[in-house]
């Protein structure tokens, strides 16, 4: 156990170093996991890494443009959302599948991957094994779309700006989001950044939406705080508040942090895990995800 921290430790500290991309880092932490078998928690960490890592990123952008490029994919991420849950509200009927881990699939595919499922979760009244295994099945694909959408965007000869809009949207949570745009250019990470953390904004019609359907009146809705700090730290570059040393400084550090956590993500898949989640919800999830990075590619390539 102390060596497998050890190896944990030397490898976080080679990632930080940016000498490895992003997929590269995600495979590391997939590798130390088949060597090293035994899990060491560290899902607290990479949540509060990952919030780090966007806050920083706020560093390096304006607000005009924040406002542009939200304003520009408003409707793409309306259609993308209303796609999504009207076809995960038909597939969970059509495959039979729990109605509670439908609906959180479909609302990490919709919006945000793991902070939707979190978010939702105690609003449907959903138990451990049913956030484990939605969590599961989307870090899953999100490991899937981490390598191959940067080889799709090289492919179909997508714009830094076209290939960011389609992560935001297409990729579930924001770690693969940035971490896929990453490598792909500095206006790409910036396009795919803005348009994926306006779009968790949309949890809170999403959440009202699951009160509705599970008759849960009870919860309260908040826009998380993580999300208000990014958009403080827009506002303080917006209006040269700091020196541009720092500025820098802390959008390289956040982008270094971001990768350090697609590795920690690696560590957490397992084949074990993947066995035991089965068959029907991969293919369910599949489909969703499917639907909406194909209508998405689509959408992009003809009106952007």
């Amino acid at each position: 156990m102390k060596f497998q921290k050890i190896t944990l430790v030397l490898l976080g500290i080679l990632v930080l170093t940016g000498f490895v991309n992003s997929p590269t880092a995600l495979i590391i932490g997939i590798l130390f996991t088949i060597i090293f078998p035994e899990r060491v928690q560290l899902k607290k960490i990479i949540k509060y890494l990952l919030q780090v890592a966007v806050v920083g990123l706020g560093f390096g952008m304006f607000i005009s443009e924040t406002i542009a490029t939200s304003r520009d994919s408003f409707l793409l991420t309306l259609l993308s959302i209303i796609i999504t849950l009207t076809l995960g509200f038909l597939l969970v009927k059509i495959f039979g599948l729990d109605k509670k881990l439908g609906h959180l699939i479909t609302s990490g595919t919709s919006i945000c991957g793991g902070s939707a499922i979190a978010a939702i979760a105690p609003i449907i009244r959903a138990d451990g094994k049913i956030i484990s295994l939605a969590l599961g099945v989307v870090f899953l694909l999100n490991s899937i779309a981490l390598i191959l959408f940067p080889f799709i965007g090289h492919q179909f000869g997508l714009t830094q700006y076209q290939f960011g809009l389609w992560c935001a949207v297409a990729i579930h949570d924001t770690s693969s989001v940035v971490g896929a745009a990453l490598g792909y250019g500095d206006e790409a990470l910036r396009v795919a950044t803005t348009v994926k953390l306006s779009r968790v904004l949309w949890i809170i019609p999403l959440s009202f939406l699951s009160m509705y359907l599970f008759k849960n009146k009870d919860s309260n809705v908040a826009i998380p705080y993580f999300i208000q700090a990014f958009i403080i730290a827009i506002l303080i570059n917006s209006f040269s508040a700091l020196p541009i040393q720092f500025s820098e400084m802390a959008v390289l550090l956040s982008k270094r942090l971001m990768l350090l956590s697609l590795f920690l993500v690696g560590t957490t898949l397992s084949i074990s895990d993947i066995k035991e989640t089965g068959a029907k919800p991969i293919v369910f999830a599949s489909i969703l995800w499917v639907v909406v990075s194909v209508f998405s590619l689509c959408y992009i390539v003809s009106f952007n």
